[in-house]
């Protein structure tokens, strides 16, 4: 076991956020992972970190806090975090472990004061960081017992164990070559859309008619991103998209998502959404309803759109025929959409605009990054040219360009 979360730990770390020497390391986790933490710090240091930095958070204090506190506070970020996140953003690398003890600890409170419960001010450092390609991160996993009930109905942990180590290639004689094909094949698939030159995509399949325009100097990417400071990170392990960011205010119609999703303690089942002139006007869930309203009610920007991503069958994720209820994973199980922030480093010539001009060029600003899935082989996606010309995209979960 201990070999095994080792070679994990150095695939994090070598190509999850490519460690520089001298660089500070950011790991934010929980306190069921400090088995990995440790494993991280051991890598880390060996490629040259210059220190370590973990912050650990309990989502226990955090179920007190969404109970007892004022609403105030809900969305308080302590000067000491912001601080933190600043550092993160301005050179270093930061991990998130994702993998809750407890995925539905924060289910039965008020989900509008779960869905409210983040750190807006922190956030925002986080997001600078990631939008001009500042800073390497990634987020990658750790599999918990709850967690694997949840899968499985029995804790499991081992089972859990092999699925992650199968979508991030752990088990291969060459983890880190084995990604840079990947990575490849990602990159390729983005330059396909790319010369597409796509003004927009349309969803179609059961619930589901939506057509989003995309952003005018968008660009499609995929596989991971390069920093300013030359290191090329993968912001998710494991990861299957090709994205790229919608017009704000182009996106009509209906679309229903087609696996549930953990958000915040809770989970959301049979999330749909109805959208007019790129606004978010109606929603429904049959679980977890209130949390995703909360959110949409964070700001003007939570209610549009920040993000298309592509993903087919092929994916790793989605050939072990598992829900993971885990977005990490079920993003790259198949397609989604994000409402919320967009995403600046996939877009070309806007980094320079100012927020309004950004917004007027139909950017969307938001405190809110939420990914919800829409993929899979009942929803096709074709792509608009800007003269107007169909191509399919994905049909019956294959990716059609060639």
């Amino acid at each position: 076991m201990t070999d095994r979360i080792d070679r994990y730990a150095d695939l994090i770390v070598r190509v999850g956020v490519d460690v520089q020497p001298g660089q500070t390391l950011f790991v934010m986790a929980a306190p069921h992972q400090t088995e990995l933490v440790r494993a991280l710090a051991r890598s880390a240091y060996a490629a040259g970190a210059n220190y370590v930095d973990v912050l650990y958070v309990d989502q226990h204090v955090r179920r007190t806090m969404i109970e007892k506190a004022d609403d105030e506070i809900l969305t308080f970020s302590p000067s000491w975090i912001v601080e933190r996140y600043r550092a993160a953003a301005d050179g270093g690398a930061l991990i998130m472990i994702a993998g809750e003890e407890e995925p539905e600890l924060l289910a039965d409170l008020d989900q509008s004061r779960v869905g409210k419960a983040r750190m807006l001010d922190a956030l925002a450092e986080l997001r600078r960081g990631q939008g001009d390609r500042s800073m390497a991160w990634t987020i990658a996993a750790w599999p918990t017992s709850g967690w694997a009930q949840l899968m499985f109905g029995e804790a499991d942990v081992e089972r859990l164990w092999d699925a992650i180590a199968s979508t991030v290639g752990l088990e291969e004689d060459d983890p880190v070559a084995s990604w840079k094909a990947h990575v490849e094949k990602l990159r390729n698939r983005s330059r396909q859309l790319n010369e597409l030159e796509l003004d927009a995509l349309r969803y179609s399949g059961p619930g589901t008619d939506l057509t989003v325009g995309l952003l005018q100097g968008h660009r499609w990417l995929g596989g991971g991103v390069e920093t300013t400071y030359g290191a090329f990170h993968v912001p998710n392990m494991p990861t299957e998209e090709v994205f790229t960011v919608p017009d704000r205010t182009r996106a009509d119609g209906e679309i229903r998502s087609t696996y549930p999703l953990q958000l915040g303690g809770t989970i959301v089942r049979d999330l749909s959404f109805r959208m007019e002139g790129g606004r978010i006007v109606d929603m429904s869930a049959t679980t977890g309803a209130d949390a995703v309203r909360a959110q949409l009610d964070t700001d003007d920007g939570a209610r549009h759109l920040g993000e298309v991503a592509l993903v087919d069958g092929e994916s790793r994720v989605g050939k072990t025929g598992l829900t993971f209820y885990n977005t990490l994973f079920d993003e790259n199980a198949t397609c989604h959409i994000a409402f919320g922030n967009g995403i600046m480093f996939g877009t070309s010539g806007l980094d320079e605009l100012s927020p309004d001009a950004l917004t007027a060029r139909g950017f969307n600003t938001s405190n809110v990054h939420t990914d919800f899935m829409v993929g899979g082989p009942e929803v096709t996606v074709t792509g608009i040219t800007r003269d107007g010309r169909e191509v399919t995209i994905l049909q019956e979960d294959v990716w059609q360009l060639s």
